[in-house]
């Protein structure tokens, strides 16, 4: 009987890093996702309100990986007042060929938190400016910590900014990213003071009322929003999606339904079918990054199914080689 590898959290985190090869991966995926026939359906999303719960479940088939990934990723964001983390999850990794069950991948959020933030540098890489040293993060979460740690792998980030409602959260986190990264990292609790001068805006929050409006973001600036992943989530101002010089989504599908980009439509600044360009064929150089030094640029990302397929090949990958994780035969 063929088995499959059960891989725990801790296992998992023993052998995918946020690194270097976690940003590759999730950039040929982009890339893949605009030149390759990627098979990949709109989001399943379950939500219940009365306990600000959502479960998402994506999926995605790329040509040339032999297996494909369905992660089902809940995300309930009372669960902090009880003690137990926002967001957590699983993994299942089959092949591609036969459709039996290679990997369980038991990682409770950590591999989408790692293929987000791996995103978050892609979108730095190719739409930020190459000199970009000022970040400022807008939430205090594990993502906001990643996302930071991942821009400073694509851009000589020297100096950080915190913005976030909860301003003991967000000096532990200055105070564990200074110690991590080895910069100057300071809360503002004044989000205009945070924008102003920094190269780099991403914005890590469940905020359904926009955070980063318009007088905010001026020439040179790059933003990324990587919240907004529901109908409900508006973290940027539509009025900042209409002034951008180039706005980029991960999936324009999906953008259209449910990132800023859907906002932006809703509040009639940008046609439903407007032309949208994708982080994907920024990659594959099918169409230009940023222009010009003074451009504002934004990249909206709402998660896809092919970001989980890599970073779940990647880790079935690693176990192997390190010989991870437990056998089972059903």
């Amino acid at each position: 009987m063929p088995s499959m590898t059960i891989l725990t959290e801790a296992e998992l985190r023993k052998i995918v890093k946020l690194d270097l090869d976690a940003v590759a991966c999730v950039e040929n995926a982009f890339r893949a996702l605009a030149t390759e026939a990627v098979a990949m359906p709109p989001i399943l999303r379950l939500d219940i309100p009365e306990h600000r719960g959502e479960v998402d479940v994506k999926t995605a088939y790329v040509p040339g990986i032999d297996a494909f990934a369905i992660k089902i990723s809940p995300g309930f964001f009372d669960n902090p007042k009880l003690g137990l983390p926002s967001v957590n999850g699983m993994m299942v990794l089959l092949s591609a060929r036969t459709g039996l069950v290679e990997a369980l991948l038991l990682d409770n959020g950590y591999l989408t938190d790692i293929r987000t933030a791996a995103a978050g540098a892609v979108a730095a890489k190719h739409l930020s400016r190459p000199d970009a040293s000022v970040a400022a993060i807008f939430g205090a979460g594990v993502q906001a910590a990643l996302q930071l740690e991942a821009l400073t792998l694509v851009r000589p980030i020297a100096e950080a900014r915190i913005w976030a409602r909860d301003a003991a959260k967000a000096e532990r986190l200055a105070g564990a990213m200074r110690q991590k990264l080895g910069i100057r990292v300071r809360v503002e609790p004044d989000a205009a003071k945070a924008t102003s001068g920094a190269d780099i805006v991403v914005t890590t929050t469940p905020s359904t009322e926009p955070l980063v409006h318009e007088g905010l973001i001026v020439s040179g600036q790059h933003v990324t929003a990587m919240g907004s992943d529901a109908e409900h989530k508006n973290e940027l101002a539509p009025a900042l999606i209409a002034v951008a010089d180039l706005y980029v989504a991960d999936s324009a599908r999906q953008a259209r339904r449910l990132g800023e980009l859907h906002h932006a439509i809703a509040a009639g600044l940008i046609g439903a079918d407007a032309e949208v360009a994708e982080l994907g064929e920024i990659v594959a150089g099918l169409r230009p990054g940023r222009a010009a030094t003074n451009d504002i640029t934004i990249a909206d990302l709402t998660g896809t199914g092919v970001q989980d397929t890599a970073i779940a090949t990647l880790a079935r990958d690693r176990a192997r080689a390190a010989h991870a994780g437990t056998p089972f035969e059903s």
